[in-house]
């Protein structure tokens, strides 16, 4: 258990995963936390973050910072995508792990699945076939991230753990047009249509393939139980362990918007993976649940985008 007082690094604070983080931390009750802007540090200057915890000596790290993307970004530029990220996640671990950080946990993503794995995908089934090609950048820089966490466990008796969560939504999310994820970009575009009065929406690919989400502030609250009541070299899933199609994600974007035009789709553009629900039953085992149900969560994440003006300017 995270003591009340021990000293706490959110690396990636600002971000969506990282800023909720903090407000769960905050919620209950840790209020030692100790973050950094990337013009602060920047996390690939490996120099910076060495002497960086051998400045501030945190006690726990929850490494949420990354570079991220959807499936336009990570075709665009997988080279960063991979590079940025893995270099990334080896300094902060690798001086987590050189200046006695008690206990870290890893931030990834269900993406690191594969393609074509059985659904929902369980813990185990990790680099059992190919990956996504879409996203495999990002996909391996994370893997690699969570195997250095088991090796250092394996080999020097750490306490570094991981969760992988499904599709996130919420708070100080990404929408921009071209390089958000489907859900807050789906937001912007039906915003900017029904401001517009336009009378008509095209959504990338056919709407088939079928995506779980979980809302961010919900992850937050699995991950500061994990710090406080799990170990293990396996990760744990985060998610709600229920999915629908994009074509009734737009649906029910467009209804909380208020949007009454049609919906079009264009083929042409990718669908990514056509199914990716997480099994998250050893979550459960463990004794967490989520808590938002995904239209809540839209209305909670659509106040944010409208209240956000710089979020939704990107």
């Amino acid at each position: 258990m995270m003591e009340k007082d021990a000293k706490i690094y959110v690396a990636g604070h600002r971000g969506m995963v990282g800023s909720a983080i903090v407000r769960e931390l905050n919620r209950q009750g840790y209020h030692n936390i100790v973050t950094r802007t990337h013009k602060e540090l920047d996390l690939i200057d490996q120099r910076a973050v060495e002497a960086f915890f051998e400045e501030e000596k945190p006690e726990y790290v929850f490494l949420a910072a990354a570079k991220v993307g959807g499936i336009g970004a990570n075709s665009d530029a997988p080279a960063d995508f991979m590079y940025d990220n893995m270099v990334l996640e080896m300094n902060v671990i690798h001086s987590a792990w050189k200046h006695g950080v008690k206990k870290l946990e890893f931030l990834g993503s269900s993406c690191i699945y594969p393609r074509l794995a059985p659904q929902p995908m369980k813990e185990d089934c990790l680099l059992t076939s190919e990956l996504e090609k879409t996203n495999e950048a990002y996909a391996l820089a994370k893997i690699s991230g969570l195997k250095y966490c088991e090796y250092l466990n394996r080999q020097y008796g750490t306490d570094y753990i991981s969760v992988m969560p499904t599709n996130l939504y919420g708070p100080n999310d990404n929408y921009h047009p071209e390089h958000s994820h489907v859900l807050p970009a789906l937001i912007r575009r039906f915003h900017e249509a029904k401001e517009n009065g336009l009378p008509y929406v095209t959504c990338w690919g056919d709407g088939s393939p079928l995506r779980e989400f979980l809302y961010v502030d919900d992850l937050a609250n699995l991950c500061v139980f994990l710090m406080n009541h799990y170990s293990g070299n396996e990760t744990v899933n985060g998610g709600t362990g229920k999915e629908l199609s994009i074509k009734e994600l737009t649906g029910l974007v467009a209804k909380v918007i208020g949007y009454e035009g049609e919906i079009r789709w264009d083929p042409s553009k990718p669908n990514g993976t056509p199914r990716k629900l997480l099994d998250v039953s050893k979550a459960a085992k463990l004794g967490w649940t989520y808590r938002t149900e995904l239209e809540d969560g839209i209305r909670l994440a659509y106040e944010d985008f409208l209240h956000n003006p710089v979020r939704a300017e990107r």
